[in-house]
């Protein structure tokens, strides 16, 4: 059985994909196994992965028809055999000793989930910009629910490891639904609500690949998908008994999420998803889950437009 399972999904990424298994293959941790989703791709990447197959029995591919980022990774994580899962992005690449590095330390500490920072890389732009989150002492071990800000981080999930266990424990699963758009959403929360055992390290060890013009962080529509992810979480912190614990934290969080979402909205889209955003805040302030304290005066003053005067917002943003 190996140590590691390295899922890595793939979709029409044959100008990446190569330089992703490369940086996976080529670890200086070598007791993983590489589970390749081939969810439909159309292009030469299906090719790609059984030309490295043949060359390393660590590698697994399975293929299927489209059906989005969600499914695939339910389908990898169902096969994984390891005690840990990592994630790497099929046109991301990571440093040879990230799983090293995980490994041991999760090890040595006995953790649930570690998270390592990561760089936005840009190689049109030749950039590669650390994202670092100085909000979090690293090297310490915490339960998130008792250190809340640990879930303000973006979830970045293919920054982590986790314990495979925590997964069947708490039955955490990827939402399915189509595409890829905010399915690591409700997915990083979960995480950071069953875990026991938190540490973030310094080490910068995933290169996140911000040129591809494909991705989903460049698609604008789906535009409610974000809603559905919250539902979601909501869902699951009510069935696991965590309800208590997060109830303001949601639309703590939801806030940022949901202003990111909304401002890269076609214009057709914005109206409905404001009806929709205000609709969910009536609902949180009628259930005293909307803290004040929680957001900054600007952040406070911009949920109550949204909230009781969501056509007044639409109206301030066109200025």
């Amino acid at each position: 059985m190996p140590k590691i399972s390295v899922i890595m999904p793939v979709y029409n990424v044959e100008k990446y994909v190569a330089a992703a298994l490369e940086s996976v293959i080529n670890q200086t941790f070598s007791d993983i196994e590489i589970i390749c989703i081939n969810d439909g791709s159309t292009d030469d990447s299906l090719k790609i992965l059984q030309d490295y197959a043949q060359k390393d029995n660590r590698i697994k591919i399975i293929s299927k028809e489209n059906s989005g980022y969600g499914a695939s990774m339910n389908i990898g994580i169902a096969s994984a055999k390891g005690e840990y899962i990592g994630i790497v992005e099929s046109d991301d690449f990571i440093e040879p000793d990230m799983y090293k590095k995980l490994y041991n330390t999760a090890e040595a500490n006995n953790l649930d989930l570690i998270r390592c920072q990561y760089y936005q890389y840009n190689s049109l732009k030749n950039t590669n910009n650390t994202v670092f989150v100085d909000w979090i002492e690293k090297n310490k071990i915490y339960k998130p629910l008792d250190f809340q800000p640990i879930f303000y981080q973006a979830p970045a999930i293919w920054s982590n490891l986790v314990k495979k266990e925590l997964l069947q424990k708490y039955n955490i699963k990827f939402l399915e639904t189509p595409g890829a758009s905010y399915q690591d959403t409700s997915f990083a929360f979960k995480l950071y609500c069953a875990s026991e055992r938190f540490m973030m390290i310094d080490d910068c060890l995933l290169h996140y690949r911000i040129d591809n013009e494909n991705s989903s962080v460049n698609s604008k529509q789906k535009a409610f998908y974000v809603n559905t992810e919250y539902r979601e979480i909501s869902n699951f912190a009510v069935k696991n008994g965590f309800y208590k614990r997060v109830r303001k934290l949601i639309p703590k969080i939801k806030y940022g999420c949901y202003m990111w979402n909304y401002e890269r909205l076609n214009k057709r889209f914005k109206l409905p998803f404001l009806l929709r955003w205000s609709f969910e805040n009536l609902r949180d302030f009628c259930l005293g889950n909307i803290d004040p304290k929680l957001y900054t005066s600007s952040q406070y003053f911009k949920i109550l437009i949204i909230t009781f005067f969501p056509y007044l917002y639409l109206l301030r943003r066109k200025k």
